[in-house]
């Protein structure tokens, strides 16, 4: 009798599991020993787990790896990415070099002409203008001054009542104005030939015995230390405040190019070396932001 039970419950089908039944299975990972096969940690797992947890762990990657890209810098490495920041800076790095090429080719010319009128070669002709609202003032043949009554009025009662007033620092207060207290006199003597623009006598003339010192005007930088046959050994110095000091027709030259020199310190030596020069004296110009002034508005040479 138990045979025949037997016989027919093997005959019968076996019940069918669902795949989505299998998902609630009940699965233990564990971690042994593998000497000892001591039981060292044991999960509970289930299909259903396994497949949440590692949805959220690639959902989490997802979302950090997008917002990596997006809101940090290494979207720029990219490839193909093109950041407007980038843009805008290209266009500002152009704007730049356009501003500094030009700023370059004005000092190129700037420093053109000053060659030009350190070496003498500026004879008849102008230098070249910087820019058109450049303070070089190179014509100055067209430079007409028309006087009022009320100026000549004014004039004639200033020099009137300072005719006998012997302002010794009027030279000290005319440097001042340009941010250096006093000019150091290069050399001291009679002048012989005064500033003219107009006829392209950019300083003046002091005679002076042959071989006495030149002594810089102010403190500086020796930038220009070299000869030509117009003006001879000729040295220019750089002051504060876009001030040169020029020193031509000199015998001898005591110091090189790039030199510091101090006020009142010998920078060369009183000669007639020159095309241009008829006699042992020193022409002294300055320059001031580029453009030539009267030395002897600045400087008192007796």
């Amino acid at each position: 009798m138990a045979s025949a039970k037997n016989k027919s419950l093997v005959g019968l089908p076996e019940k069918r599991t669902h795949w989505y039944q299998k998902l609630r299975d009940k699965y233990r990972l564990v971690i042994l020993n593998e000497d000892t096969f001591e039981e060292k940690l044991s999960f509970r797992l289930s299909r259903m787990n396994v497949f949440i947890v590692s949805g959220m762990i690639a959902i989490i990657l997802i979302f950090l790896t997008t917002y990596l890209i997006a809101f940090t810098p290494l979207k720029e490495y990219i490839p193909g990415y093109n950041s407007t920041n980038v843009q805008g800076e290209l266009y500002e790095l152009q704007i730049r070099a356009d501003s500094l090429e030009k700023a370059f080719r004005s000092k190129d010319l700037y420093i053109e002409n000053m060659k030009k009128v350190l070496t003498g070669e500026v004879g008849n002709s102008e230098p070249k203008q910087i820019s058109a609202d450049s303070s070089v003032a190179s014509d100055y043949s067209n430079i007409s001054i028309k006087k009022s009554r009320e100026d000549s009025l004014l004039r004639a009662e200033y020099e009137k009542s300072n005719q006998y007033n012997l302002n010794t620092n009027s030279g000290k207060r005319n440097a001042a104005s340009i941010g250096i207290p006093s000019f150091f006199p290069p050399v001291k003597g009679v002048i012989t030939n005064q500033f003219n623009a107009a006829m392209n006598h950019f300083g003046v003339d002091i005679a002076a015995p042959r071989n006495e010192a030149v002594k810089a005007a102010y403190d500086g930088t020796v930038i220009f230390s070299e000869w030509s046959s117009a003006t001879g050994n000729v040295i220019a110095v750089q002051h504060i405040n876009n001030v040169i000091t020029v020193y031509k027709h000199n015998s001898v030259i005591l110091r090189k190019q790039g030199s510091r020199v101090k006020a009142g310190e010998s920078i060369a030596l009183i000669g007639e070396a020159g095309e241009y020069s008829t006699g042992p004296h020193l022409h002294f110009e300055l320059w001031i932001n580029g453009t030539p002034v009267n030395p002897e508005h600045y400087v008192i040479f007796k």
